[in-house]
């Protein structure tokens, strides 16, 4: 057998992907957002002037020379352009953030009300005012959680409240490299948190201090109405996909839903979107039908398709406009844009306009799950289905194609997020494509019809009649997510996984799916080798919070907790990352811990740990030090020699903190070490070492115990 070699064609890499390197624009600047949330330092003014100067110089380059050579360099001023839309974005959205504990009164007009994890009413407040504090240093958002006895007043959007309570700046990450709730703060205007177990009193009417925020009240008031007309939980969740208000939803029905894989039914998000607009769009097209002399005359596709987006603005206003609905539209807006223009709708380049303009406008979005599940699912599901209208049509009667194609789309969608999910959410639901499957469909073919006649029918006072319907439908979803989510095996819990894994799964899909010809492949081994970091994960064998109120140690049973409750967001954080679904309760139980009155002690291979609490922690501190290796207290105390000692002075500066067992001894990571300084960061007026001189003696004691 010859080969002849003069019949290979052979291409430049470049010209191979000639005609489909537009997709490729969101993806490398999400790689220079990434980056920049990625450093570990805050980049000052003469850094970002010359970061514009280089970036302008490769857009200027790239337009000089060869056609195969720019896009290379285009790849790297876009990956700038990334960097300097964060930067941009992080200075814009600056606001006063609490520095310090403040206990006293709390004014402030009402702008938002939901329910924490705990179920307690809480509160966001703007126009805030505190006591001796001037309106330079004031956040100009709190949250307040309310506890105690409450319903005094009826609480509504715009009202102004008085109270007194307890506000802190937001927490830092629960562990390094974990959450940071403080980040996220920071791109909300959220400047401190807190709680009262006070009364919370009307200050000014509503009338009086709404405006902006009439639409607002406007989705309270539907909310209202639609729980009154459709009772139970049925209600709750016809409220939250019409309003986005998931206040009233009992932890149980939100937890089947998770459970189940049906809780992205519940965000309005592309899925509601879409299924609003298409409806809209069929059913303009279809009334349409009826009058032949109409639509003949008439462009009946761009009608239908302004109609519908139409449909979609308004569902946006009404839904709150939150994130991720504001992506939805503009995902749909783009769409019907084709339309308009002559275009196909569907396609990856119509996916990447809308993630283009979603990252200049909100590139904070980038790291969260909900832009990286949309965005997956929806350039999976254009690719897939992209690829199957090229190939021969297949033998299939038309009454099952429907259903074949609903069960491959949530196949599709739920392979692409599954890896997403588990890496934010620890869990992923086994049977999540079985109830996807028998639930989706009915969601789009009666529950958001059923809520868009519902609408039409408002001005008649006949609304109820498709609130009916719209309630039968939303009862087979709950109790398909309740029967799925308590099946043995239901789910699975899975530990964090190292930073580096969820970009590897993310380059390695970005190539299978826009990458032309076998050099898609290359996409493989990046997703197996994130699968296979991803296995070798280890976490922490120490666990410290940032406050010392809390320590977990790794045990052959899972991490043991060293208080049954308190600081429950922290525990169930760092159960979470371990992949462990145990309560607090449980956790705390593990392990060998000695309790005493303000004191936990336990023994973690050799090493003897400590923690102090209450009054008397500093009367008791030098007597722990003689007999114990670590010290952990929430109170402020003086440097003692003889062991490390861990304390409100030490965890201002380092942040939660993770202890790693290595052969030459444990291995210690700040929270701060791996976040460095950033915008959302707090500052001190003083500074101050890390760690004081004795606390790096005593460090080294116990490096070298092992050695």
């Amino acid at each position: 057998m010859q080969i002849n070699l003069q019949s290979w064609k052979t291409q430049p890499l470049i010209a191979g992907q000639r005609g489909h390197l537009f997709p490729w624009v969101p993806v490398f600047l999400s790689m220079g957002i990434g980056l920049y949330f990625a450093l570990r330092f805050e980049p000052n003014i003469a850094h970002y002037g010359l970061l514009v100067l280089v970036t302008v110089g490769l857009f200027l380059t790239a337009s000089t020379i060869r056609e195969n050579f720019a896009p290379f360099l285009l790849a790297f001023a876009l990956v700038f352009s990334g960097v300097l839309l964060a930067g941009a974005r992080s200075h814009a959205v600056s606001e006063p953030v609490l520095t310090f504990r403040y206990y006293g009164p709390i004014q402030g007009r009402v702008i938002k009300i939901d329910r924490s994890a705990s179920e307690a009413t809480r509160l966001t407040l703007d126009r805030v005012i505190l006591d001796n504090l001037s309106p330079e240093r004031t956040p100009s958002k709190v949250r307040v959680s309310l506890h105690g006895d409450q319903g005094f007043i009826a609480l509504d959007l715009g009202l102004t409240v008085i109270l007194s309570g307890h506000l802190s700046p937001p927490s830092g990450a629960v562990e390094p490299g974990g959450f940071n709730f403080r980040k996220m703060a920071w791109f909300q205007g959220l400047g401190a948190v807190g709680y009262t177990r006070s009364p919370v009193l009307a200050l000014t009417a509503a009338h009086h201090g709404k405006a902006g925020l009439l639409i607002n009240r406007f989705r309270r008031k539907i909310s209202t109405a639609v729980q009154a007309a459709i009772p139970g939980e049925e209600g709750t969740f016809a409220a939250a996909i019409l309003t986005g208000d998931r206040s009233d939803m009992s932890r149980a029905t939100l937890q089947n839903l998770r459970n189940s894989n049906l809780a992205h039914l519940l965000a309005i998000s592309g899925l509601h979107m879409g299924m609003l607009t298409g409806f809209v769009f069929a059913a303009v097209r279809i009334i349409f039908a009826f009058f032949p002399s109409v639509s003949m005359r008439v462009p009946v596709k761009k009608v239908a398709a302004l109609v519908a987006l139409t449909f979609g603005a308004g569902y946006l206003a009404m839904s709150g406009g939150n994130v991720a609905t504001i992506r939805a539209f503009i995902m749909v807006s783009v769409m019907l844009s084709a339309i308009l223009l002559n275009r196909r709708a569907l396609t990856l380049r119509a996916v990447a306009i809308a993630a283009i303009i979603i990252l200049v406008l909100q590139p904070e979005s980038l790291t969260g799950p909900g832009f990286q599940m949309s965005f997956a699912a929806t350039a999976a599901l254009v690719a897939v289905f992209g690829a199957l209208r090229d190939l021969p049509s297949l033998p299939i009667p038309k009454f099952l194609r429907g259903a074949l194609a609903v069960v491959l789309s949530s196949f599709i969608a739920g392979l692409a997020t599954a890896p997403i999910a588990a890496v934010h959410f620890n869990q992923i639901a086994q049977y999540g494509l079985i109830a996807n499957v028998i639930t989706v469909p009915l969601m789009g073919v009666l529950v958001m019809p059923a809520a868009v006649v519902a609408v039409l029918l408002v001005p008649f006072g006949l609304q109820g009649v498709a609130l009916e319907v719209m309630r039968w439908g939303i009862w087979w979803i709950l109790e398909v997510a309740e029967r799925v989510s308590h099946l043995e095996g239901a789910l699975r819990l899975v530990v964090t996984p190292d930073p580096i894994v969820l970009p590897l799964l993310a380059l390695g899909g970005v190539i299978l799916i826009i990458w032309r010809g076998y050099g898609r492949l290359l996409g493989v081994p990046l997703l197996i080798g994130g699968f296979a970091i991803w296995s070798q994960t280890t976490r922490p064998d120490i666990l410290i919070s940032d406050t010392g109120t809390l320590v977990g140690v790794m045990t052959p049973q899972g991490r043991a907790l060293s208080k049954a409750k308190g600081a429950g967001f922290v525990a169930d954080s760092w159960l979470e990352n371990d992949g462990d679904g145990s309560a607090q309760l449980v956790a705390s139980e593990r392990g060998k811990f000695e309790r005493g009155k303000g004191t936990v002690s336990t023994q973690f291979d050799g090493y003897s740990i400590l923690q102090l609490s209450g009054k008397k922690a500093n009367e008791l501190l030098e007597a722990a030090c003689q007999t114990h290796d670590l010290v952990v207290t929430n109170v402020k105390s003086e440097p003692l020699e003889g062991c490390m000692l861990i304390d409100p002075i030490t965890l201002r500066k380092t942040g939660s903190i993770a202890v790693y067992q290595t052969p030459s001894g444990l291995k210690m990571i700040t929270a701060h070490q791996l976040e460095g300084q950033r915008l959302w960061s707090p500052v001190e007026k003083k500074k101050r070492r890390s760690f004081r001189k004795s606390d790096a003696n005593n460090s080294s004691k116990i490096t070298q115990k092992t050695q």
